[in-house]
């Protein structure tokens, strides 16, 4: 029987895999990412999803993987896959953080960097003058 770290492990093993095989590539599910990444982030009143995450007490923890939980669960209930997907990373990213299994860390440091990059992308974005309205 595994245990739970191990499910987990096994489940982020496979979202870092698809994020560097093809979800990187995929702009609509980056620009999910970095919006929902960025909301989170203005709601913490902090510049990075990294940043975010140190700041974060352990009731807002639990508060918001619940709130993944519900916003996941209800986008895949809607055939909204990709936005799933972006709500699923910054879940997964969340619960990395507990984790002190070492491969668990650095995969956690590899997947902050592509959502601060995505909040990043996302910010330039909504900032831009030609930005359609």
């Amino acid at each position: 029987m595994t245990t739970k770290e191990e499910q987990f492990k096994t489940r982020f093993a496979s979202v870092l895999a698809d994020l560097h095989q093809d979800g990187v590539e995929d702009g609509e599910a980056m620009f999910l990412l970095g919006a929902g990444a960025t909301r989170i982030c203005d709601m913490g009143q902090k510049a990075s999803w990294t940043e975010l995450k140190q700041a974060l007490s352990h009731a807002d923890y639990d508060r918001l993987v619940e709130q993944c939980r519900t916003e996941g669960n209800s986008y895949a209930a809607e055939g909204k896959q990709k936005a799933a997907y972006a709500i699923q990373a910054l879940a997964m990213s969340l619960v990395a953080r507990t984790q002190t299994d070492p491969e668990i860390r650095e995969g956690e440091r590899l997947l902050d960097a592509v959502i601060d990059k995505t909040v990043a992308n996302y910010r330039q974005h909504a900032q831009s003058p030609n930005r359609a309205n």
